[in-house]
């Protein structure tokens, strides 16, 4: 039986490419999100890339990782072959506003907060015993350069990111006894339905950040989270910072006219 990968944020940017790119390789993948329509579409696509296995390769399901409950629900209905999960990509996660301190909405606060810290929390507790049982597994976090460095208006987004980051290091240093590997990938700027969501479907404002700049894009993600999930066993990357090479921080990006 093939290594088995979950995805969360599977029904776009980084969790979509990641997932074509395990399926394409013969990957068991997992997919999770919250849009069933958009998942249901994955799912179909991905038995294709690589010939359904006996049973299916694909495994979709719909949660959201904010609701712990929902969480809970979901791994206890996962058939038995689908229960030894050797890759876990936390890639769900979103900003919401780009609003001062003074003036950011509560609710965007809660939807971070909720998303990028304690829904990376549920799934990681439903998945780190199953891996501590066979004292082998790998987790990624999707953390981002927001992570490293604080941006002005970036607040509550950059603070829980840096939390993905503060928690990628301790889930190293808590798992270590048990061979479990942990590593951080934290993107720069990168084109994919982030920045639509920050600014809630305005397209002109979504369009903003990547102007005059090659920003990365989901592939380029997808193909380090196979790289770092295909090295030895004896070596494991921790933390990994990727930036288009038209950005060298947060707010140094150098523009074309």
């Amino acid at each position: 039986m093939g290594k088995t990968i979950l995805i969360t944020g599977a029904t776009a940017g980084f969790g979509e490419a990641t997932a074509r790119r395990f399926a394409a390789e013969g990957w068991r993948v997992i997919i999770t999100g919250r849009r069933r329509d958009r998942l249901d579409a994955l799912k179909r696509e991905l038995q294709g890339l690589h010939g359904p296995l006996e049973g299916g390769n694909v495994h979709a399901l719909r949660f959201d990782v904010r609701d712990n409950a929902e969480v809970e629900r979901a791994f206890a209905s996962l058939p038995d072959e689908w229960r030894n999960i050797d890759l876990l990509v936390n890639n769900a996660g979103l900003a919401a506003g780009l609003d001062p301190i003074q003036t950011g909405s509560m609710d965007d606060w809660n939807a971070m907060l909720d998303t990028n810290v304690k829904g990376l929390l549920h799934v990681s507790r439903a998945v780190i015993p199953g891996m501590i049982a066979r004292g082998k597994g790998h987790i990624v976090n999707i953390g981002s350069v927001a992570g490293k460095e604080v941006y002005p208006k970036g607040n509550v987004y950059c603070a829980s990111k840096h939390a993905v980051d503060a928690l990628s290091k301790a889930m190293r240093q808590d798992l270590l006894p048990h061979g479990i590997k942990v590593t951080q990938i934290a993107p720069g700027l990168a084109e994919t339905e982030f920045s639509m969501v920050r600014f809630k479907g305005d397209e002109r404002l979504a369009k903003v950040p990547y102007q005059g700049m090659q920003p990365l894009r989901g592939d380029d993600i997808a193909n380090l989270v196979w790289f770092a999930a295909t090295l030895p066993a004896h070596v494991c990357i921790n933390d990994l910072v990727v930036t288009p090479t038209a950005q060298a921080s947060s707010t140094q990006v150098h523009r074309q006219a």
